[in-house]
């Protein structure tokens, strides 16, 4: 088997390229792992920036985001029974959508299997080869049987877990890595949300987050430390526990029953520098992880596919250099999405080792967000996400 460009990963950043590509004319063959009932069943964020709505839309697949999905004008960042707006619309002119990342991966299957594009479920042993040379290629076991497929270039969408960024020689490679002291616990509950927008909650007891993915599903998050185990928390524990979070202006809102999914999710930042190794190009999580503070992870994906997309079309339009700065364009917005999440992480939760004065430059940033048009914009600019 042979294609132009060669797609190892059926997440959604993996699909997204292939539609964008396969609109243009260009050929893809995507690899998974994972069954697509497994890929279509992974809970995750839904907060979507501006840029990447966009994309979607440019994809062909905004039209169901568009019609289901919540733009969201604003935030809330709460703190000592304060709760502080930072309407986005008004500091920097954007919204965001709240849209959950099952609905947008269920979207773009539904329109590539429209266009009849090539999607390989359940291959073991992948390996990558020749990737320093024009000719690459992949052998990959499926259904106890070898296969080979050969083509121009191949992008890494397989995520941290994947043999993308594994395939770069160590040697070769620069990470940089944090890890967070604490998770997160959450809770998906078929109940209303608790506002219209979301609610991030800074207070002596740990985080908390009060998201939803529409009117009548919500997610819920409370910052736990790393030893909890999802069988330590029972439902009325963790309403409980979210109740005392949330300020008591809207905790008397909170309206509770059985969560559909809970689980614990470690914190960490991640980067892996370059993100091309000659033919190979890496996109979303194989190259870098964020705190989901700041609803970054999905986005950042999405605008390396961007870059990438741009990069390719350009190639096969026969301008030899399109592709030459992509790991520098993509890293640069990396870092400063890096930076944001960071920012808000450090801003909203409780550390083991933070003592009253660290506790103090919190209180610092959340009356500055409060009082500061500027530091509001800069907020908004970031949240709503940076040009792509």
């Amino acid at each position: 088997m042979r294609s132009q460009v060669i797609i190892i990963g059926g997440g959604p950043s993996g699909l997204l390229l292939s539609q964008l590509l396969n609109r243009a004319g260009i050929a893809t063959v995507v690899l998974e792992r994972q069954s697509r009932d497994h890929v279509l069943g992974r809970i995750r964020a839904g907060v979507l920036e501006h840029g990447t709505a966009q994309l979607l839309r440019q994809a062909g697949v905004g039209a169901r985001m568009d019609a289901e999905g919540h733009p969201h004008d604003g935030c809330y960042l709460a703190h000592d029974q304060q709760m502080v707006r930072v309407d986005f619309t008004e500091s920097c002119g954007r919204q965001v959508m709240v849209y959950g990342q099952t609905e947008v991966t269920r979207d773009l299957y539904d329109a590539q299997d429209a266009m009849g594009a090539t999607h390989i479920h359940g291959v073991r042993d992948v390996v990558l080869h020749d990737l320093l040379t024009d000719a690459p290629f992949v052998t990959y076991e499926k259904d106890g049987r070898q296969h080979r497929i050969d083509g121009d270039f191949i992008a890494g969408c397989d995520g941290f877990h994947g043999v993308s960024r594994a395939s770069i020689p160590a040697e070769s490679r620069r990470e940089y890595e944090k890890i967070y002291p604490f998770g997160w616990l959450g809770v998906l509950s078929r109940t209303p949300p608790l506002m219209e927008e979301l609610v991030y909650a800074n207070h002596p007891r740990g985080f908390a987050l009060a998201s939803m993915r529409n009117d009548t599903l919500s997610r819920y998050y409370i910052q736990v430390p790393l030893s909890h185990r999802v069988e330590d928390w029972s439902d009325d524990a963790f309403w409980t526990e979210l109740r005392a979070r949330l300020p008591d202006s809207v905790a008397g809102r909170l309206v509770t029953g059985p969560s559909i999914e809970k689980s614990i999710a470690p914190l960490r930042s991640f980067v892996s520098e370059p993100m091309r190794w000659g033919r190979l190009f890496l996109c979303g999580d194989a190259a870098h992880i964020v705190p989901p503070t700041g609803a970054k992870g999905l986005n950042l994906a999405a605008s390396d596919v961007g870059y990438l997309f741009e990069g390719l079309v350009a190639h096969y339009g026969g301008d030899g250099e399109a592709l030459e700065h992509y790991s520098d364009r993509a890293l640069r917005r990396v870092w400063k999405a890096m930076r944001f999440s960071w920012s808000v992480t450090t801003m909203m939760h409780r550390f083991p080792d933070h003592g009253p004065y660290e506790q103090r430059m919190q209180q610092a940033e959340l009356d500055l967000l409060a009082s500061s048009a500027a530091a509001r914009q800069a907020f908004a600019e970031n949240y709503t996400g940076l040009a792509f």
